[in-house]
């Protein structure tokens, strides 16, 4: 089956959540979910991020996760799998495994815990982005990992011939003007909060690798339909119908309060793996209030 090339990574990419059953991965659900996505119009899926739990993924547990994506898919829509982590040797293997099993891009986290300097996150993404013939999104979220990667560094990063965009998650709208003027009009931005989704789009963005997805799949691809081809009077009727969603679901740490959101759906388990827990009942209530505002259940 053919890769499909960059262009295809645009729009709504849905931060793929894992199911659980018993601690243990639950196929059935993940495949369904993913059958769902595609009916319901999202452009891409991302397994193994960070709304995948993938800290606590075992290897074996992400390859499962990645083929049932890739072949469910079916070409359809692009693959972007999560293979990076703290340590350069480990992500270069997680990444260089996730192209036998024929994803279309690869998604690199900067190095958490380890705080690299900015030539350490330079040295770190070029020598994994040198092992892979895969196109290469780098993901940016200083809340989760303390490192920043300065505008500075993307933009040497977007010297790289297979690092092509960034999966930008700080939350900092100037930046998005920032990073087109280093890395070049080409150089793919994609959005890491739903909640700014839009504004981002209209500093030159195209599209949101996002967490609400999961839960609205058709709402959240008509959004970035809509924003992407100028229907902004749409795009803004759209935003205001999430937004007490995206608000809600990161109540607390994501993905507890999402697949609890999901669990109203009767999509999977709200089971997550420690050291998450489940959500408590004041964020429970606003999570199913948000669902209900959004016209979900």
């Amino acid at each position: 089956m053919p890769n499909l090339g960059p262009e295809h990574i645009r729009g709504s990419l849905c931060a793929l959540l894992t199911p659980f059953h018993d601690g243990a991965v639950d196929v059935r659900a993940y495949s369904a979910l993913i059958d769902w996505h595609l009916r319901e119009g999202t452009h891409g899926l991302v397994p193994c991020g960070t709304t995948g739990e993938s800290p606590t993924l075992s290897e074996d547990e992400q390859d499962t996760l990645i083929s049932i994506c890739v072949e469910r898919a079916g070409g359809k829509v692009p693959i972007v799998a999560g293979t990076g982590t703290n340590s350069t040797a480990s992500s270069i293997q997680r990444t260089k495994r996730a192209e036998e099993l024929g994803v279309d891009a690869a998604m690199l986290v900067a190095p958490y815990y380890n705080k690299p300097t900015q030539e350490g996150l330079y040295q770190h993404f070029k020598a994994v982005a040198d092992a892979t013939k895969l196109p290469v999104i780098l993901y940016n979220v200083p809340s989760r990992t303390v490192t920043n990667i300065s505008v500075e560094t993307l933009a040497r990063l977007s010297e790289v011939p297979n690092i092509i965009g960034v999966k930008d998650a700080t939350a900092d709208l100037a930046r998005v003007t920032h990073q087109r003027a280093a890395c070049g009009t080409d150089f793919i931005q994609l959005s890491g909060e739903d909640a700014t989704a839009l504004a981002f789009n209209s500093e030159g963005g195209i599209g949101c690798i996002s967490v609400t997805a999961n839960v609205a799949p058709g709402l959240c691809s008509r959004f970035q339909e809509a924003s992407l081809s100028g229907d902004t009077k749409e795009a803004l009727a759209l935003q205001d119908r999430l937004m007490g969603l995206h608000d809600a679901i990161f109540l607390e740490t994501s993905p507890s309060p999402v697949k609890y959101a999901l669990s109203l759906l009767d999509k999977c388990s709200e089971e997550v793996r420690l050291p998450l827990v489940p959500p408590t009942e004041p964020t429970r209530a606003k999570v199913k209030a948000a669902l209900e505002a959004a016209g979900l259940v």
